[in-house]
Parts: structure tokens; sequence; C-alpha cells
């Protein structure tokens, strides 16, 4: 499966987070003040590229690795850095593959990487930094302190965040069985749900750095995100066209979340891209759900009958006031589940309207 250069870069963090052997090496690196370049994979591009050096396949250790970059030359492992295949090799990239960098070491790490594909680690010797070089990414390791430090910080974010969510979802819920739910409801809704979203892969990334040392970072990202209720996806569903293409909805949620930060605070931007309106279009107009996003938090309804309900009954008013007798006239709904969704409407509806008036 073909992988992003941000999916390879995390893949890439995993290898050298705090309490891996690589880790451990490159640390060794770091205080030993002798540099390296490390290319943590083989194949017959870069064999294409290496002169000279030496063949040994050993089994890694960070005190070989260490040891083997006192030598010039880079160190040549498998991708999963469990064997050191060759060292003290001479890399010599296509030399018309432009790069940012100037010393000899970093200028190399990037171009191999962007010319092979390969992840490259480059320890500077007078920096004192570990650079991960994957494809056209750049990415500086930084010690557990920073990294955690910067952490906490996006932790504390996302705890007021998700605290904003919670209201704006209740308040949307509130409206939708009032029937008074406008444009800039649904936009706030789906704003905050991306803004949640995008702080915690944030700190996902911070936990994927930390390694052993974001155990903890873990658990709170965990709790803070676990029953966030149904996504954006179904936010837009829920006000698109039955009719529209059914590929309408995942195209509007890619290109919510590739928004910059700059438009996500812009409501007006939001609800176009939802499909919500056209661009002279006015936010305090009232819209109808169909109630995909109510049916989704029932885990004893499968989105095929939850859509099925929505399809039969065209719109979430009529599904609340629909009888046990008429939701089960939907196919793949008994006795049993019709309960379970005229039950579970009832409490969200009481709910939604306590927290609003008291």
């Amino acid at each position: 499966m073909v992988r992003s250069p941000e999916e390879s870069l995390r893949a890439t963090l995993a290898r050298v987070a705090p309490g891996t052997p690589l880790r451990d090496g490159l640390e060794r690196i770091l205080r030993g003040r002798t540099g390296a370049l490390i290319v943590l994979g083989h194949d017959r591009t870069i064999d294409s590229l290496c002169s000279g050096g030496f063949m040994i396949d050993i089994d890694f250790a960070p005190t070989r690795l260490r040891e083997l970059a006192k030598m010039d030359g880079a160190i040549v492992c498998d991708r999963d850095a469990s064997k050191i295949l060759r060292a003290a090799v001479q890399l010599v990239p296509d030399p018309a593959i432009e790069t940012q960098e100037s010393g000899t070491r970093h200028r190399t790490a990037e171009r191999v990487a962007i010319q092979t594909g390969v992840p490259v680690i480059s320890v500077s010797q007078s920096m004192q930094i570990i650079a991960l070089y994957v494809e056209g990414l750049r990415y500086v390791l930084e010690g557990s302190e920073k990294v955690l430090a910067r952490a906490n910080q996006a932790l504390a974010t996302l705890e007021r965040y998700r605290a904003r969510l919670d209201q704006v979802t209740a308040s949307l819920s509130a409206l939708e069985i009032e029937a008074m739910v406008t444009i800039r409801d649904v936009a706030v809704t789906l704003q905050r749900q991306e803004m949640v979203r995008r702080i915690s892969e944030e700190i996902a990334q911070y936990v994927l750095e930390l390694g052993v040392d974001g155990r903890l970072l873990s658990l709170q990202l965990e709790e803070l995100t676990v029953g966030r209720g149904p996504g954006s996806d179904m936010v837009i569903r829920d006000y698109l066209d039955l009719d529209a293409d059914s590929g309408r909805a995942d195209e509007a949620l890619a290109e919510l979340q590739d928004i910059s930060a700059a438009d996500l605070i812009d409501l007006h931007r939001i609800a176009v891209i939802a499909g919500l309106m056209e661009q002279n279009g006015n936010l305090d107009t009232v819209v109808h759900p169909r109630g995909f996003r109510l049916l989704s938090s029932f885990k004893a309804v499968p989105r095929a009958v939850a859509f099925r309900l929505v399809e039969h009954f065209d719109g979430l008013q009529n599904l609340m006031a629909a009888t046990i007798e008429d939701l089960m006239a939907v196919e793949g709904i008994g006795e049993q589940r019709a309960r379970t969704v005229r039950e579970g409407l009832s409490r969200i509806a009481e709910s939604s309207l306590l927290d609003r008036f008291l």
C-alpha cells in the first residue's frame, strides 16, 4: 500500500522514539559528538547509490551503531533497524535533486531520501541535532522534556476545545428537536469538530514521538477523545440532499479537513464546503436535519438501517413522531430495534431540552 510522506514520517518517528534501540544508539552518537548518516532501508536503488564501505550484516545494537559511526561514511540498516547491513559507505545521490541544506551530510541525507523514498537520519556533529528525512519532509527530533512541554500545552487546548464542542453539540441536538436549526449552528458544530480533530492529531504525533515517555499523555488523550459521538461526516450527511451524489459528503469532509487554520474561522466558508448553502447564502437560514447524526449514536442501529429509516421518514421531525408500529414498517426494523430507536430518540429529546432550558 502506498503511503503519504506524512504517514511515512509517523512510522519513522515510531522507530526512533525514546525506549527503542535505534533512539538509544542515536543518543550515544550525540553524546560521543561524532555525527552520523544512517539509511533505514536497503534495496537495489540504495545499492546503486553506495560506493565502497564494508558489508557486515550483523544484528543491530546501540553500541555497534555508536562504534560504526566513528568511521567516515554512511551506515545502512534494514527498514526495521534490526540489522546493520553496511558501514563506512559513500552515498552518491543525484546532484540535480534540489536541497535547502548546506552541510554535506545533510544535503546527502535529503537527496537520498527524496531519490529512494527510504528514511534517512542525519546526526549533526557540530549542531548536536538529529534530523529525519522522509521523502521531501525534514523533521528535527527534540528531547522528551521539550516535546512534553508542547504536548501539555496542546492537551490543555484540547480540553477547552472538547468542552466547547460538547456545548455546541448539545445545543444542536436541542435545536434539531425544536426544528429551529440554522446553517450557522451546523457550521459552528463542524468547525468545533474539526478543531478537536486537528489538535488531537497533533497530540497523537507527540505521543508517537515520545515513545515510552508518552504513556501518560496517551491515556489523557484517550480520555479526552473517547465518546465524542458522531463525526463531521454524519453532520454533513444530515443536511445534504438525499438525491445528491453519494460521494459528495466524503468530498466535503476531505475538503473541510484540508482547509487552512485561517479559513477554519470563517463559518461562511465552512457552510459552502459542507454544501449547506451557495456562496451568496445566508448563515441564518433555517435548515432541517434528516436524523443521520442522532441515529448514528445508537449502536443497535447499523448504518444501512439508519439510511433506510432516514429515507422512509424524510426528516427528523417525522422520525421523532413515528410510533413503534411506524418504525417496524421499515425493512430491517423489528420490534426490539424499533423500541430502541423510539426510546433513544425520546431520551435525547428530553435531555437536550432539559440542558437547554435548565
